[in-house]
């Protein structure tokens, strides 16, 4: 059975490029133009991948990805955007998404972010992961530190859970690029030091036994420290 893909994209040509590729690879893929459509869409209906335009009409991209992760659907988001900016990727993240292609792109490098990101979303289910007192539950995407639990990001989860199902292991940065966000260029390595200090405030900061740890020159591991 194929995968079924939304895309929301109010250029029309985009759009129509985008949808007749991924159809001619075998997808069944729908089209939203606007914001709106997109986010009723995406709630009515069962997908496997969400292609996302930031720049929508109606309601932007950012907002629709925030309202299906506050309404608990974790259906993965590439966005689509013309903005490249460390900022810019970051804060499409942070609200939610899973990956980020900037315009213009090769329909090639986009079917390699689609094929990994339904990769990815094949292998997110089976038993809860523990660690210490740290417990992540691949189905429902909640995380506990302890009995308290911990409020991630999509990216912020991912990581987390890379890190989990490799505990006690150095990860180098190129790892983490590679599984995490399927990059392998160096110009990466900020967004992941950005991207591990923001877990680590969120699983570490409060506690006195931290988890997460930096091997200098190298990359991070988690483990029990005292």
């Amino acid at each position: 059975m194929s995968a079924k893909i939304l895309v929301v994209e109010d250029e029309k040509k985009v759009a129509s490029f985008i949808k007749r590729g991924l159809e001619e690879e075998d997808f069944t893929v729908d089209v939203a133009a606007d914001g709106e459509e997109g986010l009723e869409l995406a709630t009515g209906k069962r997908y496997d991948l969400i292609l996302m335009d930031l720049m929508l009409p109606k309601r932007d991209g950012l907002e629709v990805i925030r309202e299906l992760r506050q309404q608990e659907i974790f259906t993965p988001v590439l966005c689509l955007t013309a903005k490249d900016t460390i900022e810019d990727i970051v804060s499409g993240l942070d609200s939610g998404s899973d990956d980020y292609l900037t315009k213009p792109f090769a329909f090639a490098e986009l079917l390699a972010r689609v094929r990994a990101l339904l990769r990815r979303g094949s292998q997110d289910r089976g038993a809860e992961l523990v660690y210490a007192d740290l417990r992540l539950d691949p189905v429902t995407h909640k995380v506990w530190r302890a009995d308290r639990e911990i409020d991630l990001t999509a990216k912020e989860y991912a990581l987390l859970e890379y890190f989990m199902r490799n505990a006690e292991q150095v990860l180098t940065r190129t790892m983490i690029a590679e599984h995490v966000w399927d990059y392998t260029f160096d110009s990466f390595t900020n967004i992941i030091d950005v991207y591990v200090n923001y877990l680590r405030k969120k699983i570490d900061r409060d506690y006195e036994k931290k988890l997460i740890h930096t091997v200098r020159g190298v990359g991070y591991v988690l483990r029990e420290e005292n």
